[in-house]
C-alpha cells in the first residue's frame, strides 16, 4: 500500500513526459494528491495552472508549498526526499557522480538530439551544440547505461526512471535506433512491478479523461 503524501501534488496529465513522475512515485511507494489536468479542454493553460506554472506544462509537482518543475529537478528532488526508497546514492557515495551523470543526460542531449532529427531540423555546427552529433549522443548514452542490467550496475535507481522512461518513449516511436544496448537496456527498466502498475493505472486515468468529453 503506497503512503499518502498529504503536502504533495501532482499536476499530470496522461501520454505526457509526466507519466515518468507517476512510474517514480510508484516506485517510490508514496501516493500524492492527483491533479489531472485535460490538455484538450486547455486545463494546462487556466489562470489557476499558469500562477503556479506560468509555462503550462507537465509534470510540476507542489510539496510542502514549493513548487519544482522539469522532469529530472522533480525525479532528483523526490529521491532525495524520500530516501527510504534509496533510489539516489548518499550524498558522500562517489556513485553520486554517475548517477547526476545519468538524471540529466536525457534532457541535456538525448532529447535534443532526438527532436533534431525527428523533425529533419538543422542542428548546427557540432562544436556548438550541446550534444555534438547524433551519432556522438548515442555513444554518450550508451557509455551511461554501461553493462547493466541499471546505469549503478545492479542498483535500480531514480536515474533509471529518468533515462528509461525517455529512452523507451523514443525507441517506440523509432527515433532512437533498434540497438541492442538501448533495446535490452529498456526491457530491462519496464519489467520492473512498479513500471506495469504505472502503465496499467495511466489507462484508468485516460478512461477518465474520456469520460469528461
Amino acid at each position: 500500500m503506497a503512503q499518502r503524501i498529504p503536502d504533495l501534488i501532482h499536476y499530470h496529465a496522461p501520454r505526457t513526459r509526466s507519466l515518468t513522475i507517476r512510474w517514480m512515485l510508484e516506485e517510490l511507494g508514496i501516493q500524492p494528491e492527483l491533479r489531472l489536468l485535460n490538455l484538450e479542454k486547455g486545463e494546462h493553460k487556466s489562470a489557476e495552472f499558469l500562477a503556479i506554472n506560468p509555462m503550462g506544462k507537465v509534470p510540476t509537482i507542489v510539496h510542502k508549498g514549493v513548487v519544482i518543475t522539469e522532469t529530472p529537478a522533480i525525479c532528483t528532488y523526490l529521491a532525495d526526499a524520500f530516501p527510504d526508497a534509496a533510489l539516489a546514492p548518499a550524498m558522500d557515495d562517489p556513485a553520486r557522480g554517475r548517477y547526476f551523470r545519468a538524471m540529466f543526460f536525457y534532457a541535456a542531449c538525448v532529447e535534443p538530439a532526438a527532436a533534431d532529427r525527428a523533425f529533419k531540423r538543422e542542428a548546427g555546427p557540432s562544436i556548438q551544440i550541446g550534444y555534438g552529433t547524433f551519432e556522438s549522443m548515442l555513444e554518450g548514452l550508451k557509455d551511461i547505461i554501461g553493462a547493466g542490467p541499471f546505469i549503478l550496475g545492479e542498483r535500480f535507481t531514480a536515474a533509471d526512471v529518468m533515462l528509461g522512461a525517455g529512452v523507451g518513449y523514443l525507441r517506440d516511436f523509432q527515433v532512437l535506433p533498434a540497438d541492442s544496448v538501448l533495446t535490452g537496456y529498456v526491457e530491462r527498466v519496464r519489467a520492473r512491478a512498479a513500471y506495469q502498475r504505472t502503465v496499467a493505472e495511466e489507462a484508468v486515468l485516460l478512461e477518465q479523461l474520456a469520460a469528461q468529453a
